[in-house]
């Protein structure tokens, strides 16, 4: 409730792209969850808000219930939202008289499962309405800049990227064991990785820049052939966010990027990560660069190695990190049972897989295990690049 509160009720409504939801969606489809899997099983006498809320804000769930076309989100100007805090209110109440019930341990499981899939839409929330103001001619501005927020950004350095080496052999890849995790991260196992090495912070805006300066949207032999299919019917020249400056003097100087708090200029978010680029437009940098992007098996064994791997200088703005590996299911990995294995299994084909995480993603789920995955053209997510090559 606190990230909507600069919100009115028409931006909650807007759903700019086919990835993004609206945000009132967010707000509905968080309280289902939670009514859904938990409220309907395991509390007597529970008896649903509203009968039409069981399938209007189901997401994907095919083995739970009918729902409408993703696309169609944006037309749901009824229920009103003010009838979908109430279920929220709703929800919580009874969430609370089942705790209170001494619950069964699957109960428990489940909340903290619900929880975690609430604070992935807290993220979804504002990668969301970034592109639904940056559609906006207008360009609302989300949140004011403060003053030493964009001072810190202008004055921000970056040493040359150095290469981290890493040794090769067995490393155990997924989650160990303690606290929660997704199915996905499961279970834990060997994987084999010859000797490589790992850049120490990401690619910023300028690096990235000088991509662009030098043709590297125009170039097809950098491309993968899907990539850039997508260049072409896209038409695709920098990064989602970064428009162009009619006065531009330089490879940098032309450009503006828009962020949460508004456009801000070339100077101000220069040394910062790049962001909102696609698998595709990564890997042609990292081909451009003359190195590679790393797989999610070197990115993990390097952040379990106790290496600082994200704890640059740019930590406060880690972008999610493209990987060269595809989102797979691990050896023997099982869904959960019934319709939450629909949760992550059902996508393990066509994505990409992400590490990391970004100046959006709620701090629990950093986790060096954790796998956020998507299709390789998707931009509006923050999404950056750190590059891998061969250890010497």
């Amino acid at each position: 409730m606190d990230l909507t509160a600069p919100l009115t009720p028409e931006d909650m409504m807007v759903q700019s792209c086919p990835e993004a939801s609206p945000v009132k969606w967010h707000l509905a489809h968080t309280a289902w969850f939670f009514e859904s899997f938990i409220l309907r099983e395991f509390l007597p006498g529970y008896k649903a808000f509203h009968p039409d809320f069981v399938w209007l804000f189901n997401s994907y769930y095919q083995t739970f219930a009918a729902f409408p076309e993703k696309r169609l989100r944006s037309s749901f100007s009824r229920p009103a939202l003010n009838e979908i805090l109430r279920f929220r209110a709703y929800v919580d109440e009874h969430i609370l008289r089942l705790l209170e019930s001494n619950p069964p341990a699957e109960v428990l499981a489940r909340i903290e499962l619900g929880l975690y899939h609430e604070e992935q839409h807290q993220e979804l929330i504002l990668t969301d309405i970034l592109h639904a103001f940056f559609t906006n001619p207008l360009r609302p501005v989300y949140l004011p800049t403060p003053h030493e927020l964009a001072q810190q950004s202008a004055e921000l350095h970056t040493d040359p990227i150095r290469f981290i080496p890493h040794k090769g052999g067995l490393h155990d890849i997924g989650h160990s064991g303690a606290g929660f995790c997704f199915d996905n991260e499961l279970p834990r196992h060997r994987v084999w990785l010859e000797p490589y090495a790992l850049a120490d912070r990401l690619v910023t805006c300028t690096e990235f820049a000088e991509f662009i300066a030098d043709g590297g949207y125009s170039r097809p032999e950098l491309w993968l052939s899907d990539g850039w299919n997508a260049v072409q019917e896209q038409k695709w020249r920098a990064p989602l966010y970064w428009d162009r400056n009619d006065s531009g003097a330089s490879a940098t100087t032309e450009w503006s990027v828009f962020t949460l708090h508004g456009a801000m200029s070339f100077h101000e978010v220069a040394n910062s990560p790049v962001s909102h680029i696609s698998f595709y437009e990564a890997d042609a940098y990292a081909r451009w660069a003359g190195y590679r992007l790393p797989t999610e098996f070197e990115w993990e064994a390097a952040v379990e190695s106790s290496t600082s791997l994200a704890q640059d200088e740019n930590s406060a703005k880690l972008r999610w990190e493209w990987t060269a590996s595809a989102y797979l299911p691990y050896p023997g990995f099982h869904p959960l049972p019934g319709s939450l294995g629909e949760y992550n299994g059902k996508f393990m084909s066509g994505q990409m897989v992400l590490r990391g995480g970004s100046c959006c993603t709620p701090p629990g789920h950093t986790r060096s295990s954790y796998r956020n995955f998507f299709t390789p053209a998707t931009r509006w997510q923050f999404s950056g690049i750190r590059l891998a090559r061969k250890s010497e």
